[in-house]
């Protein structure tokens, strides 16, 4: 069966399913490229900052973060700058990883949405063309493949409804994953800073 009939048989139900599973694949490009980007070089970056903070070296750890636009950058820049100015050191990191976060959180309420939206979209669709069915039937008495016809036309929607469902679900549970990692990365350049500098503090004050 052809698209344009599915989407003929199905009703009106099936222009909006088609409306979300496009809004999914959309959706799912547009985070793949940006936590692609966002953590993009951790592991090297991680490394390098490691042995900047090792040395003491602020001022090259600083260059190191200002050398990207990652996330992790982002954050490291923060909190190093907040050390060499005086400030507090973690809460300019954590106002820093909560705007963060949510940038990473944009639009994955719609992917939920959708999970659930779907299914009751097919299932109002189906019971629309249950309906009409049922009408045709008793128009047309002595004829039961007008109903039966009917009915199997209308559970398009519901299977539809659930293949993009299923559809969504994936997408959300992947870029879930990687939100988990992204944001468990973050947290390890948070302790890793916050213990240098605390490391730092001891030596000058036993010295």
């Amino acid at each position: 069966m052809e698209i344009p009939e599915l989407l003929t048989k199905g009703g009106t139900v099936m222009y909006v399913l088609l409306l979300c599973s496009i809004a999914v694949t959309v959706i799912g490009l547009e985070r793949f490229r940006f936590y692609h980007y966002a953590v993009r070089d951790s592991e090297n970056f991680l490394n390098q900052l490691k042995i900047c903070l090792k040395s003491d070296d602020l001022g090259a750890g600083l260059k190191l973060c200002r050398k990207g636009n990652s996330i992790l950058n982002i954050v490291a820049r923060s909190g190093i700058e907040a050390a060499i100015n005086g400030d507090n050191v973690e809460l300019s990191m954590i106002d820093v990883h909560d705007e963060e976060a949510m940038k990473l959180r944009a639009r994955l309420n719609y992917l939920s949405m959708i999970v659930t939206l779907s299914p009751l979209l097919g299932l109002l669709g189906t019971i629309s063309g249950m309906i009409e069915s049922f009408n045709i039937f008793n128009l047309q008495a002595g004829q039961p493949m007008a109903i039966t016809g009917g009915i199997g036309e209308a559970l398009i929607a519901t299977a539809t409804g659930l293949c993009v469902a299923i559809f969504a679900l994936l997408v959300h549970t992947y870029f879930a994953q990687k939100l988990d990692e992204i944001l468990s990365t973050l947290e390890k350049v948070m302790n890793l800073i916050l213990i240098s500098l605390a490391r730092k503090s001891e030596k000058i004050a036993t010295s």
